[in-house]
């Protein structure tokens, strides 16, 4: 079977709207993709994961390393290279050509000037070619569900309908209020369903000003962990962010709010995603004026009462619970 090697240096969602494109790679041919550790929870069995911060990967970054043995045996196995990481770097690309010649299919991370969805884009590049939209899709494992079930059952969910919350994001400034969702919670809760918020320790320090005392908060798990506890939710609200994107390839019902960004480059997909966006006139704007915005009104003029009307279909008053992922 052929042998090829994928290098993909993306976060969370990045990683997720790769997912497609990386399937489409897999079919037939044995793949050794190096990314982050943590993925691992989230790819089919065919796809053989290392850490992108492995000691070959970061020589190719080094002047000369091109004339490196070592690494050319490294490469040799593969027939083909493809690697959204070091398009940019001239020692890389130098490097790699020198090793691989024309095996090394080398991309941006980012596409320049484009409003194409960012999975279409890594599509692309591998000559895969959509169907429609594209889904993204996580295979969940059955000791991180019955982990799942556990959790759940150990704060008192069991015949509750169930709302995941996700306060934070990889940049602050792509978050609605963190007292905003504390709203949504208690309204849930006073609806008589119940809810958990899934913190990272970045998310944790921005929002310890907040009042989450009383809240189930799952700390720290696994990907795979939080894969099944979503897959076992009945509603998600979330930033954009690759929680969202997580949320959404697990197929729960997933309420995605986005302020700056672009939602035709950067909304998950998945059969059950709503968008829900304010669209002021500035948004969505470049990375360096949300950065350096004033007023941030794009997130901070959508209210909790807007978003709460938007969810009270999915209330547990109004909708049956769907059925659970079975191991």
């Amino acid at each position: 079977m052929e042998k090829i090697l994928v290098l993909f240096p993306g976060a969370l969602g990045d990683f997720i709207c790769f997912l497609p494109a990386l399937e489409f790679l897999a079919r037939d041919r044995s793949v050794d993709l190096f990314a982050r550790s943590a993925y691992a929870d989230l790819l089919l069995p065919a796809i053989h994961l290392s850490s992108i911060e492995r000691h070959e990967i970061g020589r190719l970054f080094v002047v000369g390393a091109g004339r490196d043995e070592a690494l050319r045996r490294f490469l040799d196995p593969y027939r083909v290279i493809y690697s959204w990481t070091g398009s940019g770097d001239e020692n890389f690309v130098t490097n790699i050509r020198t090793l691989a010649g024309g095996r090394a299919k080398l991309f941006p991370f980012r596409p320049d000037y484009s409003t194409a969805h960012i999975a279409d884009y890594y599509l692309a590049c591998v000559n895969g070619k959509p169907v429609g939209e594209t889904d993204p899709s996580i295979p969940l494992r059955r000791d991180a569900l019955f982990w799942g079930r556990n959790w759940l059952s150990e704060r008192g969910f069991e015949g509750k309908k169930i709302l995941a919350l996700a306060p934070g994001s990889g940049a602050r400034e792509k978050n609605w209020p963190g007292d905003f969702f504390r709203e949504v919670e208690r309204w849930w809760r006073d609806c008589g369903g119940e809810s958990f918020v899934i913190f990272g320790p970045a998310e944790e320090e921005w929002f310890d000003h907040q009042d989450w005392r009383g809240a189930n908060v799952a700390r720290h798990p696994e990907l795979g962990q939080i894969a099944a506890l979503l897959s076992l939710s009945d509603l998600y609200l979330g930033n954009d962010s690759g929680l969202t994107h997580l949320a959404a390839a697990v197929g729960v019902e997933t309420v995605a709010l986005f302020g700056p960004t672009d939602p035709r480059e950067w909304a998950p997909r998945g059969r059950r995603v709503s968008v829900v966006s304010r669209n002021v006139e500035c948004s969505p704007c470049t990375n360096q004026v949300m950065k350096s915005c004033p007023h941030r009104k794009c997130l901070t003029k959508l209210t909790p009462e807007e978003v709460i009307d938007l969810l009270r279909n999915f209330a547990p008053a109004n909708v049956k619970s769907p059925a659970r992922h079975a191991p």
